[in-house]
């Protein structure tokens, strides 16, 4: 096997012509085989193995530096930097990463994760460069459907400055996770079927290379001048105005024409655009027709692509997607609002049966969440469907464009708390604290697939801003018989005892049940209550349960900093509350990839280690009891 040959980076370098055509078949089945065993971004790799064979030949890493912008197609890049035996363990436990890591490997010079950040690391690096007096090629990959992210037009902006080498490659395969959308994109689609405007460029840059002495000079005038023939075929030619050389747009699954195309952009003096055109799950025929379904996927069939493991039961997305759909029907002011997530977040069918009210704005987390302001001051009731780890990216746009003017903007965070394989940048643990410090905002987390229901129905009618927050994964279908209504800030009794009382918030309660039960083996009947409110929560029912219990437990899949227990706590500290409180939360960090069940044992928010804790407590006071 030729993939045999490359132990580590630059070992690609050594490979004659025939080798790299056998590699890059190589390396396409290699990705099918072992992704179909472990699960992971599959279409997306398929689509960039030329791309990325042709960047190793061109740059020597790790003294050059790629960024990969968000990362998830970064598996043929850690293949050709000798990492192939990593992928037994991919996005598993203390296993290879996903994403690029430093930690990992000299050749990944920045960690990634998040969508449209490759181009202002690489302007960064660039500008570094300069300062330390340093010599080093610095390459930014980002996609078109990173692109809409405002955050890539500020860097591009910002790079028209630079005076040295700085390389965009743009990965062109006309989707995000969802098919693109918007203005970009029709954009780009005016390259992609630009082929007179290319055959003809070609032909002229081709004859006045041949013209002796001069012919050269000649090519470097006409690409430097910003009335050169582009402008004559393109209208427009928004990244020229915009300060960067534009080459392409390249067949990105053609090695020759790519690699020329780069060795072309290292020369430039400045920064450099090379549009590259690649097809999503190339090579592999049901990644190519459904390149969605194999943008994370699951363990599957290499024969026919379907999941081994096949889902019985409904998952909190698909729960949240059928209510969307009766809400819309009930309410013709409710409408969707996604950003690149249509299919992630459940809301396909809504697009489909309520193609007027369903807004997709691309990867463009901040604009979608005051477009939905927008939208809510006029009358209608926007619902920004976001994954919780998204939903960071526009903190500032949740603070002062919804909540100041109290707008009733429906927040529904999927993937709230652990994801797993994704890891530390896709963990949905921070949402607690950072929406829980901004006023007129309510935030809820429902214990079960009914209340998640029932919560969406509050939300719509509440008239101000409300977060609903719930886990990936199956969808919990216990505790049907408990279905109170909600009020505003009220929490829900689950099972009544004494001397412990256990507040546990939306995915945490079914664990809280299990807790009950192991502590009813030591003789300890402990209460247990569906906080529901994260903020605000039950104040009285704090109050409450110190009159019959010793210790408060609060549970949440939410790091300890600002989350719920935390704010009980602090609360029966400034009420001079007799009672102790232990918050059981994620400890204040970040969390590597793996299993969920795996980390939540690691991080002691299993069954078993918060009874534990919980026994460890009593036991301190009953001895404390004593010594007085």
């Amino acid at each position: 096997m030729i993939l045999d040959k490359i132990q580590k980076e630059n070992d690609i370098k050594k490979l004659s012509e025939e080798e790299l055509n056998l590699l890059k078949e190589e390396i396409r089945d290699f990705l099918v085989e072992s992704i179909s065993q472990t699960g992971g971004h599959l279409a997306s790799n398929l689509g960039v193995v030329e791309l990325t064979m042709a960047l190793h030949l061109v740059f020597d890493l790790p003294k050059d530096k790629i960024i990969w912008d968000v990362g998830h197609q970064s598996y043929t890049h850690k293949i050709l930097t000798g990492r192939r035996e990593g992928f037994t363990t991919l996005r598993q436990y203390g296993g290879m990463s996903g994403f690029p890591k430093t930690n990992e490997s000299d050749s990944d010079c920045f960690n990634t994760g998040h969508s449209s950040t490759s181009i202002s690391a690489g302007l960064g690096l660039a500008q570094a460069r300069e300062i330390t007096g340093e010599d080093y090629h610095v390459i930014s990959v980002i996609g078109d459907g990173a692109l809409t992210g405002g955050m890539a037009f500020e860097a591009l902006n910002n790079a028209s400055r630079l005076k040295t080498n700085f390389i965009v490659v743009l990965n062109d395969n006309n989707m995000s996770i969802s098919k693109n959308v918007g203005g970009l994109n029709r954009y780009l689609s005016g390259f992609r079927t630009a082929n007179a405007y290319q055959d003809f460029k070609n032909g002229v840059m081709n004859s006045l290379n041949r013209i002796p002495v001069c012919g050269e000079g000649m090519v470097r005038r006409i690409r430097n001048a910003k009335s050169g023939i582009k402008q004559l075929f393109v209208p427009g030619m928004l990244f020229e105005e915009m300060g960067l050389m534009y080459l392409g747009p390249v067949d990105g699954n053609n090695i020759s024409a790519m690699r020329r195309i780069l060795e072309e952009a290292k020369r430039v003096e400045g920064p450099v655009l090379v549009h590259v055109l690649t097809k999503k799950g190339a090579g592999y025929t049901p990644a190519e027709r459904h390149p969605s379904r194999f943008h994370g996927a699951e363990p599957f069939e290499r024969e026919t692509g379907i999941p081994k493991h096949r889902r019985t039961k409904a998952n909190y997305t698909d729960v949240f997607g059928t209510v969307m759909n009766k809400l819309a029907q009930r309410n013709p002011k409710v409408v969707a609002i996604t950003a690149a997530m249509a299919e992630g977040t459940g809301l396909k069918r809504f697009a489909n049966m309520y193609p007027d009210r369903f807004f997709d704005v691309g990867i463009a987390e901040q604009h979608a969440v005051t477009f939905a302001a927008g939208m809510a001051k006029a009358g209608l009731v926007p619902v920004f469907a976001v994954y919780s780890s998204f939903l960071q990216r526009a903190y500032d746009q949740v603070l002062h464009d919804v909540c100041i003017q109290n707008l009733p903007v429906v927040f529904a965070i999927d993937r709230g708390g652990l994801v797993g394989s994704d890891g530390e940048t896709h963990q949905g643990i921070y949402d607690l604290s950072y929406l829980s410090t901004i006023p007129n905002m309510t935030i809820m987390a429902p214990k079960n697939k009914w209340e998640l229901s029932d919560m969406m129905k509050f939300a719509v009618e509440l008239g101000s801003p409300v977060a609903i927050r719930y886990p990936r994964g199956e969808a919990y279908d216990g505790l049907k018989e408990h279905r109170e209504t909600i009020s505003i800030g009220k929490s829900e009794l689950l099972f009544k005892g004494s001397k412990v009382a256990i507040m546990a918030l939306g995915s945490m309660v079914p664990v809280a049940c299990q807790v009950r039960e192991k502590l009813q083996e030591y003789g300890i009947d402990a209460t247990v209550i569906n906080g529901r409110f994260a903020m605000p929560f039950d104040k009285e029912r704090v109050v409450e349960l110190c009159k019959e219990h010793r210790l408060l437990v609060t549970m949440e899949e939410n790091v300890a900093s600002g989350g719920y227990g935390e704010h009980i706590l602090a609360y029966a500290k400034e009420e001079e509350l007799d009672i102790s409180v232990l918050p059981i939360a994620i400890p204040d960090g970040y969390v590597e990839h793996g299993n969920v069940n795996i980390l939540k044992e690691k991080l002691g928010l299993d069954a078993d280690s918060s009874a534990l804790r919980i026994l460890k407590v009593l036991r301190q006071m009953d001895e404390m009891d004593k010594e007085e």
